[in-house]
């Protein structure tokens, strides 16, 4: 999604957030993420003002102080940029692959059903089973962060019964456009 990311040619506008949409999307993100509330005050500063970058392809990019947080596509829900789920890895729920899916993944690769139900992935229990169309952080094994943010295609129950196609929507990844980017103004 954000391969080919340039802030200077996708981004298409910013506008800053009125306070009440700055609080909406605050307790739209301590509703997704309840473990990131009691760092909702450092990520998101009350005082600071919280800009909203529209880009192509109907991203829109959460921004404090120019340094990018969170995003989103086609109004979906927010997701955080990498960067700050190094920060927090605990705030999304997580998958793991196998070592064999780290270049493919950074090469902008959807995750496929195999790379998580090999030896080396891990996926939550059938009891605590993820649903389709949630976002999960992507963990590889052997690593201590995650290398990729994505968007579950199918429930973790059918990823393991089913075992074909594509199973995680890549939506940003290490060294993609989004990584490199530092600051949005």
């Amino acid at each position: 999604m954000f391969k080919k990311f340039d802030p200077k040619e996708s981004v298409s506008g910013q506008t800053q957030a009125k306070s009440s949409v700055q609080r909406a999307i605050r307790t739209k993100l301590a509703e997704q993420y309840p473990k990131i509330e009691p760092y909702l005050d450092d990520l998101i500063p009350k005082k600071s003002p919280l800009v909203i970058v529209k880009c192509q392809d109907r991203i829109q990019v959460l921004t404090v102080n120019g340094r990018p947080l969170f995003f989103n596509h086609f109004d979906g829900p927010w997701m955080p940029v990498l960067r700050i789920l190094h920060q927090y890895p605990f705030i999304m729920p997580a998958l793991q692959v196998d070592r064999g899916a780290i270049k493919f993944i950074l090469s902008s690769a959807h995750i496929m059903c195999p790379g998580l139900t090999s030896a080396g992935a891990w996926m939550p229990a059938d009891s605590e089973g993820l649903p389709a169309e949630s976002p999960v952080a992507i963990f590889a094994e052997g690593k201590q962060l995650p290398l990729a943010i994505g968007w579950l295609k199918m429930s973790t129950s059918d990823i393991r019964k089913i075992n074909k196609n594509i199973g995680v929507e890549n939506m940003h990844h290490l060294g993609d456009g989004l990584w490199k980017t530092t600051e949005l103004h």
